[in-house]
């Protein structure tokens, strides 16, 4: 289950369907990797071909990726079976 979100808008989105502060074109599968999240209980269940979940290192290690599209991912960390600190991050 997801307990805690960074961005506010990943928030929005997620607990009210609103999806005004993310990309709209984008919005449908932040959606779906979200409610992929919600129900996994381990980081590698992320794991799915199409969302390149990767372990991330160095100052973030313990958090975890999924690629959203071109510079933009869906980083998180577990706390037991929930995921924490859910954010929407540009790494470049």
């Amino acid at each position: 289950m997801i307990r805690s979100f960074k961005h506010k808008g990943l928030e929005l989105s997620f607990t009210k369907g609103d999806h005004r502060k993310i990309a709209g074109a984008r919005a449908a599968r932040i959606e779906r990797m979200l409610d992929r999240l919600d129900v996994s209980e381990h980081p590698a269940d992320m794991n799915l071909p199409a969302y390149r979940w990767h372990p991330l290192r160095a100052v973030q290690k313990g958090r975890y990726a999924c690629d959203v599209s071109g510079n933009e991912r869906l980083t998180f960390a577990f706390d037991g079976k929930d995921a924490v600190e859910v954010d929407l991050e540009d790494y470049h």
